[in-house]
């Protein structure tokens, strides 16, 4: 079932998500926004707090939820502002940028394996989450 919430964004249309990915987020406390681009729903998660193993503390992400979802896939994720280890690299597969919402996002390049009808935000943010809270080895 999915909830329709109405927020301002540029011709103040409504952006639907499912009503359980909704108390997730709400549940898990994530200060987020919902935007409309090009026939997807952008997510984003402010402030969301990174390891030491990076070189920024905290970074808002873009999630990119297609038509179809959930049971299309959610396989990247962007941050702004850009993230790098420590020792000034680009994590793996994150050297590529795009301009939304007239922010430019790094894009992580994910690309696991996706349940259709089973996962959702929970379960991708819950891969996200694994990434940016690694921390470096002894």
């Amino acid at each position: 079932m999915h909830k329709k919430i109405s927020i301002q964004v540029m011709n103040e249309v409504d952006v639907l998500i499912p009503e359980s990915d909704e108390e997730y987020l709400q549940e898990k406390g994530f200060e987020y926004e919902l935007k409309s681009q090009d026939g997807a729903i952008h997510l984003i998660l402010k402030n969301v707090a990174f390891s030491e193993a990076f070189n920024m503390r905290q970074a808002d992400i873009l999630i990119v939820i297609p038509a179809g979802y959930p049971n299309s896939n959610l396989d990247m994720f962007w941050t702004c502002p850009h993230v790098r280890l420590l020792n000034g690299d680009y994590p793996a597969a994150c050297n590529y940028f795009e301009n939304f919402h007239d922010r430019n996002w790094q894009r992580w390049s994910r690309h696991g394996l996706w349940r259709g009808g089973v996962d959702n935000l929970r379960t991708f943010i819950s891969s996200i989450k694994k990434e940016i809270d690694h921390t470096l080895s002894p």
